[in-house]
């Protein structure tokens, strides 16, 4: 009958395998571990305590600067508000109004017309005449217009004139005081 397939494989070129020497050698005695030093475990371990403190130094002393930073910040908004209460008390006070006021409370009067001296031979021009006692301006009288940087507030003078220390109520209406909670509006 027949004979059965056989399937022949490409033959591969095959190299030649060369002998390599072995290179076996007997074993000895297992090298000795060294100790590791004492002295170099404790720099090392001293190293990062001092790097840790270091940092926990440098961020208290970071936070304490900000503390100080913000006190300061806080001290120079009081100063400067201070600064411009003054500034404008003495606006205030250098008002022709009130150096009016201050000249006639001190006697000075103001003069009719002026009256001019040459200095180069002594003569006078104007009148010549000295003011009379009474002045033609007058800073309080019923002309006068209110300045508001010398008038006190109203609520000043009460506490003044009751002598009392505690805060003077202004007009506006302010909610009623929490006691029980927080107040909830009623519904139906």
């Amino acid at each position: 009958m027949s004979a059965p397939a056989v399937v022949r494989r490409p033959a591969q070129p095959v190299a030649p395998k060369t002998a390599s020497p072995r290179r076996l050698q007997p074993v000895t005695a297992p090298a000795t571990r060294r100790k590791p030093k004492l002295a170099y475990a404790l720099v090392a371990f001293a190293g990062a305590l001092l790097i840790g403190g270091v940092q926990i130094a440098l961020s208290l002393a970071i936070t304490q600067d900000s503390f100080t930073l913000a006190g300061l910040s806080s001290q120079q908004r009081e100063l400067d508000l201070q600064a411009s209460a003054l500034q404008e008390e003495l606006l205030g006070l250098s008002s022709p109004q009130e150096l009016a006021t201050d000249a006639a409370a001190l006697g000075m009067v103001v003069a009719g017309s002026p009256s001019y001296l040459r200095l180069s031979d002594g003569a006078v021009f104007g009148t010549g005449a000295g003011a009379d006692w009474t002045s033609t301006v007058d800073p309080n009288g019923a002309g006068a217009v209110s300045n508001a940087l010398i008038t006190p507030p109203p609520a000043a003078e009460e506490a003044a004139a009751d002598g009392d220390a505690a805060a003077p109520t202004s007009g506006q209406d302010l909610p009623p005081a929490i006691t029980d909670g927080l107040p909830s509006p009623t519904t139906h």
